[in-house]
């Protein structure tokens, strides 16, 4: 593999969709699934960061090849940061999005306070070294799900600045706001003085 071609690890279709919308054809993305890599990456920490490190790093021992790997949050003031690293499995071990968001509304239920924030970290290992870009998109969490798009907690969620939820934009729309492209953004800028 060349320096322009990057392992993304991750197999999530709609993480790897924004990711390419945003790279574009610079680098070549190659997926765990286009990389040969069947394991399912254990996110075992408490903070987001350490999340998409153990990530990057998992699979960087694998292949020893550049790779990044990233992690995601919703972070709602109301609920102190919850549900935070646990925004995939908020209502449990199945990943289920829709229990996530039942609960999420339901922990909500009786809060004024809607303020919450994306964050994305991405984790880089370059030649053996981790570098870490972060995005966050601050915003506030509606009382009902709107639109059909995106993925997670999209439906629910107005960043700052607009009046669709994430869920009824598009992907260029939501690339406008997006924590995901904010970091993916400073990647690139990184990549771009290697």
């Amino acid at each position: 593999m060349n320096n322009k071609t990057l392992i993304f690890a991750s197999n999530n279709k709609h993480k790897v969709e924004e990711i390419l919308a945003v790279i574009g054809n610079r680098y070549k993305i190659i997926t765990l699934s286009e990389a040969g890599i069947d394991i399912d990456i254990p996110e075992p920490h408490d903070t987001i960061e350490a999340n998409a490190s153990e990530k990057s790093r998992t699979i960087y021992q694998l292949t020893k090849q550049n790779c990044f790997g990233d992690d995601t949050g919703l972070e709602v003031e109301a609920l102190n940061g919850e549900p935070g690293v646990k925004s995939a499995r908020y209502a449990g071990e199945q990943r289920d999005f829709d229990a996530n968001i039942d609960k999420l509304l339901s922990e909500l239920d009786d809060k004024e306070n809607r303020n919450a924030q994306f964050k994305t970290i991405i984790s880089l290992m370059w030649d053996g070294t981790e570098y870490l870009f972060e995005g966050i998109v601050k915003g506030m969490i509606i009382y009902e799900r709107r639109g059909t798009n995106g993925f997670g907690y999209d439906p629910v969620f107005i960043p700052d600045g607009s009046y669709k939820t994430f869920g009824e934009m598009t992907l260029e729309e939501k690339n406008l706001f997006s924590h995901r492209k904010k970091a993916t953004d400073k990647l690139i800028e990184f990549l771009k003085q290697q």
